[in-house]
């Protein structure tokens, strides 16, 4: 079962709302609606959110991410459609059963850290576990693992105007895991960073997710940060997701130009992997290696390969191997059998516009079109 589930969810501000969202479903233009004193901040929202995955919603300022975002935890009540949480509808909870959900199974972390002048570095961690009514002892105990994990030890007495923005930003992290909630939220959590900061937290969520394995749906302006965070990620324009997809599916194969012109200064060396731009192995039979032996297997291909690498070994660490051998590095799995071999052709060529053989995916299509 996914752990989340939104399905086609819309959300619009102002004068009558439901009748705005059935002209929305029969084609009405957003702008159309904007003319009558209607803002629809979200249309037609669909995706799933596996566990363990790290779902990224990108998409510059006013494409409704924020809003999306707090329709998943009940902040902002949908105009229509269901957000389903473990399989539980959220859009049919009461209140009290919404605050219950929060306050258990699902944590969000702010932009602006959100933390208590007058608490403590723990007791900001802990404030979570004390809205649960969780006792005290084992709140602390819980709240000072957190920010271990962190990277905060050493700091729980200190006060939040000690710390710079990065560690403030450490101890709004530490609060939401310190509740051990299944689904975390992040609101642009790191845009207000400085570049290097932001770089430092972002390592700091991928290492903290490689031990804790969270759901999380982060959200972001930026494009290379959600490229370096994202399993899945889905880019909105106009309250609309327009392509859902990997790093490599936006990178390889955009939607449509919208998204192409996001993708234009990416530095695809180090988001594209050996597997996204590999050749099938049977391209290098018959090649020949400097010394004149002319390979007509796989155990030919790896014996001779100047690398071995994974399919997910970043494309910028073949530029080496590549460069010095006329032979085209192995790509193996898991088990160490050959599935693919990179030329140095081939990888000077992806580092080009979008490679025209890839076709994107149907979902992407379907997505595009709407």
């Amino acid at each position: 079962m996914s752990r989340l589930q939104a399905e086609h969810l819309y959300k619009v501000f102002g004068r009558r709302p439901t009748d705005a969202v059935e002209k929305l479903r029969h084609g009405t233009d957003r702008e159309e609606l904007r003319a009558e004193g209607t803002t629809a901040a979200v249309i037609d929202a669909s995706f799933t959110v596996e566990p363990g995955q790290i779902f990224v919603v990108m998409g510059l300022s006013g494409s409704g991410k924020s809003t999306l975002l707090r329709m998943l935890n009940g902040l902002s009540e949908p105009t229509a459609g269901q957000v389903l949480f473990d399989g539980q509808d959220l859009t049919g909870l009461s209140a009290r059963e919404l605050r219950e959900v929060r306050s258990k199974k699902i944590s969000m972390v702010f932009q602006h850290f959100a933390l208590f002048p007058h608490r403590s570095v723990l007791e900001n961690a802990g404030y979570g576990l004390e809205v649960q009514g969780v006792p005290r002892a084992e709140r602390e105990e819980r709240a000072t693992v957190a920010l271990e994990l962190a990277g905060l030890k050493g700091w729980e007495k200190s006060w939040p105007d000690e710390l710079s923005g990065g560690m403030q930003q450490r101890v709004g992290l530490a609060r939401a895991l310190a509740t051990d909630a299944d689904l975390l939220l992040m609101d642009e959590s790191f845009s207000a960073l400085d570049p290097l900061i932001r770089r430092d937290m972002q390592d700091q969520l991928l290492e903290l997710q490689k031990r804790l394995k969270k759901t999380i749906v982060f959200i972001t302006h930026d494009l290379n940060e959600a490229m370096r965070l994202g399993d899945q990620i889905a880019v909105m324009r106009d309250g609309r997701i327009v392509q859902i997809g990997t790093a490599e599916d936006i990178l390889v194969t955009p939607a449509n130009d919208y998204v192409a012109s996001f993708t234009q200064d990416v530095d695809r060396a180090r988001v594209l992997t050996a597997g996204a731009i590999m050749d099938e192995p049977e391209t290098a039979y018959g090649t020949k290696t400097p010394e004149g032996k002319e390979l007509q297997t796989a155990s030919d291909v790896l014996a001779a390969a100047p690398a071995t690498v994974t399919a997910d070994t970043p494309i910028i660490e073949l530029f080496t191997p590549c460069s010095t051998s006329s032979v085209a590095v192995a790509v193996t799995d898991g088990a160490g059998e050959l599935i693919g071999v990179v030329p140095s052709e081939r990888l000077l060529a992806v580092l080009g516009e979008p490679m025209p053989a890839v076709q994107a995916s149907e979902e992407s299509k379907v997505i595009a079109s709407a």
